[in-house]
């Protein structure tokens, strides 16, 4: 079933994860199906679209947005899927759906979005753990120029949006809000907290 626009793909692992070992027991995170933050974001490409060019291909792992497994209430409170929902174990979705994908344990951001390391603040009068829009350029879109993997960045206020990738907790950055190139101080430590 290949589709003319959409890409067919499956989750990897459950719809959500809001589970978590502890020792030989799971301790349960969250039980509501609200909550984005224990939403599944990792896919399987089952197939491509038959009209969009795109790097991706079947069998990579792909990133995507929180929406597409969510399950939500109408305003009746009947359990719903997402427009995105086929069956259980497949679903259809859109390029801008799709923020990075893996190939050869590589992973690569899409055209417009990068993803970037938290730093620890070091600043001994704040209560914030990280510094505020900085951090280091880990996945990078290929169309920015003079910014690659390792540089120190600045971004623009409240375009961030937290991803966990591989047990790394990073951001997801729109590339037209990456807005200045840092030199190294010799003090930036990454900030992935111990919870992951």
């Amino acid at each position: 079933m290949r589709g003319i626009y959409d890409f067919l793909i499956e989750p990897i692992g459950s719809r959500y994860n809001n589970i978590k070992k502890v020792g030989d027991k799971e301790l349960i995170l969250n039980s509501k199906i609200v909550d984005h933050r224990y939403i599944n974001r990792e896919a399987k490409v089952l197939d491509i679209p038959k009209l969009v060019k795109t790097n991706i291909k079947p069998n990579d792992t792909i990133i995507v947005h929180h929406n597409v497994f969510r399950r939500w209430h109408n305003q009746h409170g009947i359990e719903k899927n997402s427009r995105s929902y086929i069956n259980e174990n497949t679903y259809v979705i859109r390029e801008d759906q799709i923020f990075a994908y893996k190939r050869n344990n590589k992973w690569n951001a899409l055209k417009g979005y990068c993803f970037v390391k938290p730093i620890k603040s070091y600043d001994k009068l704040s209560i914030d753990k990280e510094q505020s829009l900085v951090g280091i350029m880990k996945y990078c879109d290929h169309d920015l120029k003079n910014i690659k993997a390792g540089d120190l960045i600045g971004f623009t206020p409240n375009s961030k949006y937290e991803f966990i990738i591989d047990g790394e907790r990073l951001y997801r950055v729109l590339t037209n809000s990456i807005s200045i190139k840092y030199e190294y101080q010799g003090q930036e430590e990454e900030y992935n907290p111990s919870w992951l």
